[in-house]
Order: structure tokens, then C-alpha cells, then sequence
């Protein structure tokens, strides 16, 4: 006797082929009934023989489309009708909105054969897509995900396009993107004219910057192994040392330019495409002026249609921007704000409706470390306890925000940092976008407690009950959220500032935490920073704080004394205790960098210069109070002792890591022994540091900890949000 079944699916399960799967499924296995989209997700009426739609629901589990991600499938008994046939029936964007946008993917195999194939009609089409790739949350207005709801909505389809999108076999059947250079968006180079591409790539080849609208925003192109045209675009974007990233045509190219691990070359060739960090070799044909001081490239493979037309040879891909401001992602603001650095652009006509900036991650231990979680992440959502609906604010610099519902954390492409009105905007209307895409309704607000934080401020402005989370404490919950656990940990959390509970400013904390508290169990001891932020920008001016002998090169300034002496008398220098800024006077003692040009140089330049093969360390004391104090002090002055003897400054810097390290070690084996906890969490922008991070862990590990680290959201700054919803959630739901 057979039975009827409704079927609801829920995940990413819009855009992404669904639709067609579930019918082909249903029809292969001779079931009758019908498939539909809503603002929930996937709905499903199936009717046959019991044991056959036990094999299709096992299906629905188990064989979904590639960029598809099943959540939960709930099903309910129906009367059965004996109807024939299987049905993919119109969308029903009533009711509550629970459907998932899938993130923006990378040109599949099928399209790109298609792409090169001279007798397909999509031969060097720069927009070609299918249901497996293309973009999807940089054109979505609204849910359901249907071509009247992004920016393809004014592109009509022509009747070849149309009878692809409605036949079932096709792989295009409802790929809302899909067009053709008949009924499709179209490539201009302004102010050029005649055939955009072939113009571009020469202009790219002759040395020229090239603004090329991409598929979350503008980049600035410029050939990667010209020193001209990579000095050319330094100097234009006021950008003097941050290193470029650098798109190549195919992993071949990649491998010319780095010694690549297999699960680099997986994240290189898989359908996110970020931006990977990678060792850079000693004979890369790359000019001096991509990454100077610096050991690795930011590599990318092409992931649009037209990335593959166009870069033929590495390029750097850096994002439409002048420095500190947003990317371009509006064609007048571009041509407006870029005006002065690109000496062309390479537009379409395809609206880009939220910017959103490539992410950047590395490996470790095979796993992903994202740095920057925007592009081909962004929106899928991370598992958070369920609760009362959340809107976190995240923090300063590298802002996300994050929203919570039903089980659920939707934690923002990348806004950058809030200094300026133009990210405040897009922090604004990127919060908007979010609670209408997913039909959220706060309840409750969390925040960072620094009282001029930009996000702060629009969280107090905000009428609705406000948690204020401690900086430190949503670092540590954020390692927590990205690990499903909710502790308690041992929680180190090492940054450059961040507002600490005593009006300090923390950032080389060790706590005991959980999602609804924590409790600081020890920190470095606080020291002096002369200046206030010029402290940040020249760390010379913490090496004369830690008390840096004035006969060592760095202190061969005027304004040595009058710095020191501000530390020594605490003028306009607030108390920190910051292991990023313990990081900057040790770089400037040794003469790595005393002044920066982006944020954490001379730490990372640091890391550049240390010898990996010195396993030895220097030594921090550990000092008994209730609240214990680790010498960051006496790191340094290892340091400095060393450097009087001629010891090599990569064989000091590689002490004073695994210093950092031994020290981590120390400071959680002696809250163990108080507390009996044997997790620790690391999280923090310092724990970027591969050196750094590899010694913790092993040495942790070797002690008996199990070590949490992320890899789903960034240990920096970008991670906050993330961790103020988290605790949000549990401080909500403890006071219901």
C-alpha cells in the first residue's frame, strides 16, 4: 500500500539545485507528488511504496547537490491520493522567512569547459553560471532566492535561456543568474573602446592599474611581476608596506610561486576560493614590491567567468579601495573614488547589491585558520545554542556583526574597520540587509563595553535590552562558539587592546570562562604606553616603556627621553597589557621595525625574522597574587641581552616566540592546578602568528591540554561578533 509523505527540507537548499535534485531523485525512483521553494526552505510531497520513500528521503540526506547543505528534514504523514507524476511547482514567498542564501561559488568545471568550448554559445561569455556555481549572496535583494529578488531582475531571459531554466534535466533549471550574451549582462572598458577584453588584458600587460569590477566589489589589478606597475599602484593607494594578494590563472602558476601543502591546494582549487597565505619561494618571479619583508603571498585562483578570461599571468588583486576605506562595489562611486589610481575599468552592468571582500585564511595543521571571512563564506551560518534572538555589534576594527536565530549565527561579510562615515554605512545597511534576508528580530543587543566604539554606540542608540561583553571574554566565547562547546576553558586571549573591566586596556589576558562569565585568573604585567594609539603606530615608543636601554640603537632619537620619561610619569600613558605591544618593543629593539604602516607590521615582520629551527626560550616569572602577573619585561630584556653579545637577531626572535609559548604553558598548567581545568582556548589576533601558534599547541598538547583553536571564524577582531552573540544567547537565556 503506498503512503504520502510531506517533506520539509531546511539549510542551504535554495539556488543551489535543489529543486531539480529532489526531482530527479523522485522520478528515478518512479514517485509521484511535487517540489517547491518558500521563504522556509525546500517543501515536498512524495507518495509510493514505503520502502522506496524510505530510499528517497535517505537521498535527500546523503546525495545532495554540491553546494547544497542539509540541515534538518522533518517529514509528516499524509492522505494519500494516488496523483501520477512528479511536479516542480512555484515559489511561495509567504509566511516566515527561515531559507538560507548560499554563498557567492566558484565558476564549476562544467561551466568553464563551456567557457572554452568555441561552439557553445556561452564561448567567452564573462557571466556564465549554473546551479553548481556564481554568484548568490553579493545579487540577493530578498528570499525566496528567485531571479525577481537580485540584481538579474532586469535582465529578461531569451528563449534559449528560458527553456533552460525551466527543464528539470537541465543544469541550469532555475539558476537564477543564468543569461547568455544575448540576454545578459555586458562588459565595457572605460573610457576605451572596441572589445573590453582583449583591451584590458593589454592594458594590464603594458603596466597599467586596471579597476575591474568583480563579483563583491572593485579590484585594482596590476601585473605582479612589473616593479612599475606594483609601485605605480602602492603609491596611488597611499598603501606603502601592506603586502598584495596575487591571483594566478591555475594551480601550476600557484606552484611556481609557493611550496603549497595538499590542503592549501584543496582550499586554492575549491569552490570558496579565498585568498590563501602561503610560503613564498625564494625565486618567485614576483616584483619587491607585492610583499616586502615578507615570507609569504597571498595567493587566489580565478573564480569568476571573467577572472579566467582575463588573467592570463600572476596579477595582483587587491580591493578597490583607497587605504581605510571601503571597497568600491557601486560603478559611480568607483569611478569617482578610483578615479586617481586606475588608469582604466573594466565594467559590467550586473548590479553587485552587498560588497563583499575576498576572505583570507591559512592552514594549520591542515585545518583552515580564516583571517578574513567574507567572500564564499558569508552568509552560511555557524551552530550557536539556541535563544533569544540576538544582534551582536562586533567590534572596531575588522567589524562583523553577527545575528542569531533558531540554533542559528549569521555572522556578516567583512565591514572593515569603523573609523570612517562610509563603513559606518555599510555597517548600517549590511545590519539591515541581514534582518530582512533572515527575517530576524532581535531581542536582545550585545556589545563591546568601549564607550567609543562606533558599533558600541549604535548598540546603545538601539531600543532593546543591551549585554555589554567584555573584549577578552568574546574572543575566548568566540573560540568557543567556533568549537560547539560551551566550556568552562582556560582562556588565553592575546590582541593588541582591548577595554579591560578595570579601565586598562587588556590583550594578554588568561581567564576562566565559560559562555556566561569569566573571570581573570592572570595577564602580563601592565606597562606604560607613551602616547596613547602613537604608541600602536610606533613601537619604538613601547620599547622606551618597557624600559629599553638608551644606548641601543632604537633609542637614537630625539624624543627618546621625553617618551620615556612620559611612561615613567604617566602622562597621556594609559596602563596595557598587551601581548601584541610586548610584540612591537621587542620587534623595534631589535631593529625589525620601530614604525608601521598597517596594523600589526612590526609583530608580523617579527615572526618573518625568527628562526624556526631554535627550539631554546627565554624566560617570563610568573608572580603569586590572587590575580597572578607574567614579566612580559623580562622577555625583553632576554632580548636586549642577547643583542649586546651579537647573538643573531632570528635566533632572538625565535627565543622570544617560544618564550611566549613556554610562558602560555606555565600560566595555564598553574590554573589547572587550582581549578582542575584541562581545555584551553587560544584566540586573538596574535594567535595569527603561525610561529607562535604551532609552539603553543605543541607545548600545551605536550602538557596534557586539550587545545581549542578556530577555524571557522577569524581569532581576530572579525571573531568578536561571533562571541558577543554566543554570550548574548546564554546571558539571556540564564536571567528568562
Amino acid at each position: 500500500m503506498d503512503v504520502r509523505v510531506g517533506v520539509r527540507v531546511e539549510g542551504v537548499v535554495q539556488g543551489v539545485g535543489f529543486r531539480p535534485f529532489v526531482h530527479g531523485l523522485a522520478t528515478g525512483l518512479g514517485l509521484s507528488g511535487l517540489v517547491g521553494n518558500d521563504a522556509r526552505g525546500v517543501f515536498i510531497e512524495v507518495e509510493g511504496a514505503p520502502d522506496v520513500v524510505g530510499r528517497f528521503l535517505e537521498g535527500l540526506r546523503t546525495r545532495p547537490p554540491r553546494l547544497a547543505v542539509v540541515e534538518r528534514v522533518t517529514t509528516r504523514r499524509l492522505d494519500a491520493e494516488g496523483r501520477g507524476g512528479f511536479a516542480i511547482v512555484g515559489s511561495d514567498a509567504s509566511g516566515e522567512r527561515r531559507a538560507l542564501v548560499s554563498w557567492d561559488s566558484a565558476t564549476c568545471d562544467d561551466c568553464l569547459r563551456e567557457l572554452r568550448d568555441p561552439g557553445d554559445r556561452r564561448y567567452r561569455y564573462p557571466f556564465i553560471n549554473c546551479t553548481n556555481c556564481g554568484p548568490r549572496f553579493t545579487i540577493v535583494r530578498d528570499v525566496p532566492y528567485d531571479r525577481p529578488y537580485t540584481t538579474m531582475a532586469g535582465f529578461a531571459m531569451c528563449g534559449p535561456c528560458a527553456a533552460e531554466y525551466e527543464d528539470p534535466a537541465d543544469r541550469r533549471f532555475h539558476a537564477q543568474p543564468v543569461c547568455c550574451p544575448s540576454c545578459g549582462p555586458a562588459l565595457t572598458l572605460h573610457p576605451h573602446a572596441g572589445d573590453p577584453l582583449p583591451a584590458a588584458r593589454d592594458l594590464l600587460a603594458g603596466g597599467a592599474v586596471l579597476a575591474v569590477k568583480g563579483l563583491g566589489g572593485y579590484h585594482l589589478a596590476a601585473r605582479a611581476a612589473s616593479e612599475d606597475a606594483v609601485a605605480a599602484l602602492r603609491s596611488r593607494k597611499h598603501r606603502e608596506d601592506k603586502p598584495f594578494a596575487v591571483m594566478v590563472p591555475d594551480l601550476a602558476a600557484a606552484r611556481d610561486l609557493c611550496v603549497l601543502s595538499a590542503a592549501e591546494e584543496e582550499l586554492l582549487t575549491g569552490p570558496r576560493r579565498p585568498i590563501v597565505l602561503a610560503r613564498r619561494r625564494p625565486d618567485a618571479a614576483l616584483a619587491s614590491g607585492v610583499a616586502p619583508g615578507n615570507g609569504h603571498i597571498g595567493l587566489m585562483l580565478p573564480y569568476t567567468p571573467l577572472h579566467h578570461l582575463l588573467i592570463t599571468e600572476p596579477t595582483v588583486l587587491t580591493s578597490g579601495n583607497v587605504s581605510d576605506e571601503p571597497i568600491a562595489h557601486r560603478d559611480d562611486d568607483a569611478l569617482h573614488r578610483l578615479a586617481g589610481i586606475a588608469d582604466a575599468f573594466l565594467l559590467h552592468d550586473r548590479a553587485i547589491h552587498t560588497r563583499t571582500d575576498d576572505s583570507v585564511v591559512r592552514v594549520f595543521r591542515g585545518r583552515t585558520l580564516p583571517i578574513r571571512r567574507s567572500r564564499g563564506y558569508t552568509p552560511e551560518p555557524v551552530p550557536i545554542a539556541k535563544g533569544r534572538p540576538v544582534l551582536a555589534c562586533g567590534a572596531e576594527l575588522k567589524n562583523t556583526f553577527c545575528l542569531t536565530r533558531d540554533g542559528r549565527a549569521f555572522i556578516s561579510h567583512h565591514i572593515g574597520d569603523l573609523e570612517n562615515y562610509e563603513t559606518l554605512r555599510a555597517f548600517e545597511e549590511g545590519i539591515e540587509h541581514f534582518l530582512r534576508l533572515f527575517d530576524v528580530k532581535p531581542e536582545v543587543i550585545a556589545y563591546d563595553p568601549h564607550p567609543e566604539y562606533l558599533s558600541t554606540k549604535y548598540a546603545l542608540d538601539q531600543e532593546l535590552p543591551g549585554v555589554a561583553v567584555q573584549h577578552h571574554h568574546a574572543h575566548i566565547a568566540s573560540c568557543l562558539a567556533d568549537n560547539e562547546t560551551d566550556g568552562p576553558v582556560i582562556g588565553v586571549a592575546f590582541d593588541g587592546t582591548g577595554y579591560g573591566t578595570d579601565g586598562t586596556l587588556w590583550g594578554g589576558e588568561f581567564l576562566i570562562a565559560d559562555l556566561r562569565g569569566f573571570e581573570r585568573a592572570g595577564h602580563l604585567e601592565p606597562v606604560p604606553m607613551p602616547g596613547g594609539a602613537a604608541a600602536i603606530r610606533e613601537p619604538w615608543r613601547m620599547a622606551a616603556a618597557y624600559g629599553a636601554p638608551s644606548d641601543l640603537p632604537v633609542a637614537r632619537r630625539p624624543d627618546w627621553s621625553t617618551v620615556a620619561e612620559m611612561a615613567r610619569r604617566r602622562i597621556n600613558a594609559p596602563l596595557t597589557s598587551s601581548m601584541g605591544r610586548l610584540f612591537d618593543a621587542v620587534a623595534a629593539v631589535l631593529g625589525v621595525r620601530d614604525r608601521i604602516n598597517y596594523e600589526g607590521q612590526a609583530a608580523i615582520e617579527l615572526e618573518q625574522r625568527a628562526d624556526p629551527s631554535d627550539r631554546s626560550a627565554y624566560s617570563a616569572p610568573i608572580t603569586a597574587k590572587p590575580v597572578f602577573t607574567v614579566s612580559g619585561g623580562d622577555l625583553l630584556n632576554a632580548a636586549v641581552a642577547d643583542l649586546r653579545v651579537n647573538i643573531p637577531v632570528p635566533t632572538i626572535a625565535a627565543r622570544f616566540h617560544n618564550g611566549v609559548a613556554a610562558l602560555t604553558v606555565n600560566a595555564a598548567s598553574r590554573i589547572r592546578e587550582e581549578t582542575g581545568l584541562g581545555t584551553v582556548a587560544l584566540s586573538g589576533g596574535v594567535f595569527q602568528n603561525m610561529l607562535l601558534l604551532e609552539r603553543a599547541v605543541s607545548g600545551l598538547t605536550d602538557a596534557g591540554f586539550e587545545v581549542l583553536t578556530h577555524h571557522r571564524v577569524p581569532p581576530n577582531d572579525g571573531g568578536i561578533s561571533l562571541g558577543q552573540a554566543a554570550v548574548g544567547t546564554a546571558q539571556a537565556d540564564a536571567h528568562s
